[in-house]
């Protein structure tokens, strides 16, 4: 569940689930531990999360502990937006490649369970057909699969299931 923080004007941070206002610290603990967080401005309902996000990291960088390398934020700097774009697209890429190889994997067992009806389905006409001849004292012959439905007497019905 996303946990929702709004911005005031005064740049207070308020923390919708727990009823009080936060500090950039707390979001910043709240995302090592795999919360995800949506930051909404208050006035305008924008959401400024990437914002807040990249405060976080300006304020770790600014007290030493910054665990981006210089070379990332360089590359970042350069490529910017352009490869956030591309990124999110080649992961869509990828999410409907795996929907449709699932969708691919579920087709041939739709056809194997509708043939399996049909077979059922075929199975019980010749067996009723049998019936029938055995309740009117006839011995059945061999005959082929496909002639059985065939010799079923005039005036019988099927019954439903």
């Amino acid at each position: 569940m996303i946990r929702l923080i709004k911005r005031y004007e005064s740049r207070k941070l308020y923390d919708t689930e727990e009823s009080r206002y936060v500090s950039l610290e707390e979001i910043a603990s709240w995302v090592r531990q795999g919360q995800e967080v949506k930051v909404v401005d208050n006035a305008t309902a924008a959401d400024v999360t990437s914002q807040t996000l990249t405060q976080i990291i300006l304020d770790e960088g600014r007290r030493g502990t910054s665990f981006l390398p210089s070379d990332l934020l360089h590359d970042l700097v350069r490529i910017g937006e352009k490869a956030m774009h591309t990124g999110i697209e080649q992961v869509q890429h990828g999410v409907d490649k795996l929907v449709q190889a699932s969708i691919d994997r579920l087709a041939p067992v739709r056809r194997v369970r509708e043939e399996m009806s049909s077979l059922r389905t075929r199975l019980e006409q010749l067996e009723e057909s049998l019936t029938d001849l055995e309740q009117q004292g006839t011995r059945p012959e061999p005959v082929l699969a496909g002639a059985a439905a065939n010799s079923r007497p005039a005036g019988r019905k099927e019954t439903p299931e």
